[in-house]
């Protein structure tokens, strides 16, 4: 049996079943509307679950189903070095957003990584502290300001509208998603001119750790000839499951 994750809800779960619509796969829901199981019409081979995007790319890294649908954005932050640990099969075209650095508008000296930099060894300096910088995005945030040697300044865990922490005198940066930069010049913050941590959307991704039995990869290679008959979909795969 192969297990595939796509999200439970929302314009991403939509987004799903048109594309897969598209490519002459069905999906049945079986469980009646509000369940979380599905299948494809003809495919008893395939069971399809529905998760939240968060769940199917932590299900990916730890190997409890086979393929998923979600945002890269989620993927990478599980396994920022994805080698080894999942693979990217397919880009969708839809569930494009940003990750991006943001600090408050008012900071008008202050439009690259470099100048971030600068504001951060000051803030160390003169309030004996290091600036904080609100994320859901731990591990991107840390890989990116890593990458543009950026060491002075503390993550701040954000469980809610990460975009209203420099408001709230809980963090002076935000590292956030964003489709189309509004609610972040709502709340009085820009985006870096090179703070663009990944530019986003919905991947079909594998996990490289899932068990694949023989009936396994030979439900994927099925699916995967379906999905795009003509691209070397399933051969890139296999050249990476152990």
């Amino acid at each position: 049996m192969l297990t595939l994750a796509i999200p439970s809800k929302g314009r991403l779960k939509d987004n799903c079943n048109a594309w897969f619509a598209e490519r002459g796969v069905v999906m049945e829901q079986t469980a009646g509307a509000r369940g979380y199981r599905a299948s494809f019409a003809g495919m008893p081979d395939v069971e399809v679950m529905l998760l939240s995007a968060g769940e199917i790319a932590s299900s990916l890294l730890a190997g409890d189903i086979h393929l998923g649908i979600t945002g890269e954005d989620l993927l990478r932050e599980e396994a920022p070095e994805l080698t080894g640990r999942m693979h990217l099969i397919k880009p969708l075209g839809f569930g494009f957003a940003d990750v991006v650095v943001a600090v408050s508008g008012a900071w008008i000296d202050v439009a690259t990584m470099a100048d971030l930099d600068d504001v951060c060894a000051a803030y160390a300096h003169k309030q004996k502290r290091r600036l904080r910088v609100a994320t859901k995005y731990a591990q991107l945030t840390r890989q990116f300001f890593a990458l543009n040697r950026i060491s002075d300044y503390r993550i701040v865990p954000s469980a809610g509208a990460t975009e209203g922490a420099p408001a709230a005198g809980t963090a002076e940066v935000i590292v956030d998603i964003t489709t189309t930069g509004t609610t972040l010049r709502d709340n009085g913050l820009k985006i870096l001119d090179d703070g663009v941590i990944l530019k986003s959307q919905a991947q079909l991704a594998a996990s490289v750790t899932a068990d694949w039995s023989a009936d396994a990869r030979k439900a994927c290679e099925s699916l995967l000839g379906k999905l795009d008959p003509a691209g070397p979909l399933y051969p890139a795969l296999a050249a990476q499951l152990r």
